[in-house]
């Protein structure tokens, strides 16, 4: 199990109502603005950086990963299970992902990359 903030719409969706909603949706919000780190979209495919918190509309959703800087290779995982290993300062293929992920980048020193996927099977 990954430690993901529920989207707004499961807020709403798991009972929330009125002034408990727009509490959490706002929270959610203020969450998102205190962080450095972007929050990327996409359709089909999405780009992630460490760090980032993305949202693909479609699944499966094609993940790719910009690697940070330095010599040689890290090996990255997605929901603890091993992803591959790949080159330093490098944009990365991940792979396609019907399931939300987070995907660390082992030996970095650098925060975890989070998408979320919708469920549709």
């Amino acid at each position: 199990m990954t430690n993901l903030l529920p989207h707004p719409e499961q807020v709403t969706r798991a009972g929330a109502r009125g002034p408990v909603a727009v509490a959490l949706l706002a929270a959610l919000a203020l969450g998102g603005c205190a962080s450095s780190a972007d929050f990327p979209t996409g359709a089909i495919a999405i780009t992630l950086k460490p760090g980032d918190t993305g949202t693909c509309i479609t699944a499966p959703c094609q993940v790719s990963l910009v690697m940070p800087p330095g010599q040689g290779s890290y090996e990255v995982t997605g929901n603890q299970v091993r992803v591959g290993t790949y080159p330093a300062g490098q944009t990365v293929h991940l792979g396609g992902y019907y399931e939300s992920q987070k995907f660390v980048i082992v030996g970095a020193k650098v925060a975890p990359a989070y998408v979320y996927v919708p469920n549709q099977r």
